[in-house]
């Protein structure tokens, strides 16, 4: 009795795995074809790709004096 209690949850999984192994397959399978053969599922698209360059302000440079690092020190 415990075997056929057993049986039943392993078909159910098993059915289950078939389906969504199925419904994966339904939907990709295309794709996975052309994978296998090493060709483009479809038409490559052109993508735009737009740039923006900034420009900074060049940094001025600081100028410091000595006397406060001589104080630190």
């Amino acid at each position: 009795m415990i075997a056929a209690l057993g049986t039943l949850p392993f078909l159910a999984t098993l059915w289950l795995l078939i389906v969504l192994g199925a419904s994966t397959l339904e939907e990709s399978g295309a794709k996975i074809a052309a994978a296998l053969k090493g060709t483009p599922a479809s038409p490559p698209v052109p993508e735009v790709v737009s740039i923006l360059f900034r420009v900074r302000w060049r940094a001025q440079p600081l100028r410091s004096s000595a006397h406060p690092l001589r104080a630190a020190a």
